[in-house]
């Protein structure tokens, strides 16, 4: 297996999501391909003010550099200093409507090298819901998804990305989760590399069978100005994760990476709020009581 095949699968991925979610709204993505000056690029397909999505993108990005960034380096010091070569596809979409949840999903591959010594490599991912007024449902839905695609290469690996998630999308400042989470993984690489491989293909595939059962249930449900203002206060929570703790938006600041791309993950429009809470028994306190917390919802 070769970083040629790996790439080639992130491009059709990248293509596949993208001809899905373009049914599901009924407007085209944009396409802005870009190139690195520091070495690679990648392609951007941008959409805004859809039908269903606000705003989302779906980022495919290949690039390389000769000093492995701190934000990289960070869980593996001996590899300091080495060149270095990423890719992967990136997302996240932010439906209009907000009884939709926002949605998250990145694979990546990555590898070091250092002259007379073997490659390091590694895959990451994982995908993850945020919703605004939950629904059980979704959330069995979502997560059943995650775990029938990890399944097949170890009972063990949905229990622990799935707490890996819910350790990861933590907001500490504010001791509360992003969302109902997912999974999460990052630095895979205890299985061969074809079983770690065919691993990543699998979670990539299942976003699509993940996700849109949920959109197509949520996406004319009706809804006023009381649901969008809750909506654009907790797209605050979305904004200050990601660029406080976000490991990928770090590393793409840090490497040089396109600042168009990196910050394609930002809500259109958002709103703070002082100390604010929502009023007892309201269905903006359940999301709170029911679904930001850690939980078995296969359970």
């Amino acid at each position: 297996m070769t970083n040629t095949a790996v790439k080639n699968f992130f491009l059709s991925l990248q293509n596949n999501i993208v001809t899905a979610l373009e049914q599901l709204d009924g407007l085209a993505f944009l396409t802005d391909s870009w190139e690195r000056p520091e070495g690679g690029g990648g392609i951007s397909r941008v959409i805004e003010q859809g039908g269903f999505f606000e705003r989302g993108g779906v980022n495919f990005s290949h690039v390389m550099g000769t000093n492995l960034p701190p934000s990289a380096a960070a869980s593996r010091p001996e590899l300091a200093g080495r060149s270095w070569e990423a890719m992967g596809v990136s997302l996240v979409l932010h439906p209009r409507n907000p009884y939709s949840p926002t949605v998250h999903m990145n694979v990546r591959f990555f590898s070091t090298h250092a002259e007379g010594q073997e490659p390091v490599w590694w895959f990451g991912g994982g995908m993850d819901l945020t919703p605004y007024y939950g629904f059980a449902e979704d959330a069995q839905h979502f997560h059943q998804t995650c775990k029938n695609a990890l399944t097949p290469f170890g009972s063990e690996l949905y229990p622990e990305f799935k707490a890996w998630c819910d350790n990861y999308f933590y907001l500490k400042h504010r001791q509360e989760p992003r969302g109902i989470g997912g999974i999460f993984f990052d630095d895979f690489n205890r299985l061969p590399f074809e079983d770690s491989y065919a691993m990543v293909q699998q979670v990539a595939n299942a976003f699509i069978p993940a996700y849109l059962p949920i959109a197509e249930r949520t996406k004319n449900l009706a809804y006023g100005e009381r649901e969008r203002d809750f909506q654009a206060y907790r797209r605050g929570r979305y904004v200050e994760f990601n660029l406080v703790f976000d490991r990928g938006t770090l590393f793409g600041l840090q490497s040089g990476g396109r600042t168009e791309s990196i910050l394609m993950s930002m809500p259109p429009s958002v709103t703070w709020r002082y100390n604010w809470q929502p009023e007892a028994g309201s269905p903006e306190a359940q999301l709170y009581s029911d679904f930001l917390i850690h939980k078995d919802w296969l359970a």
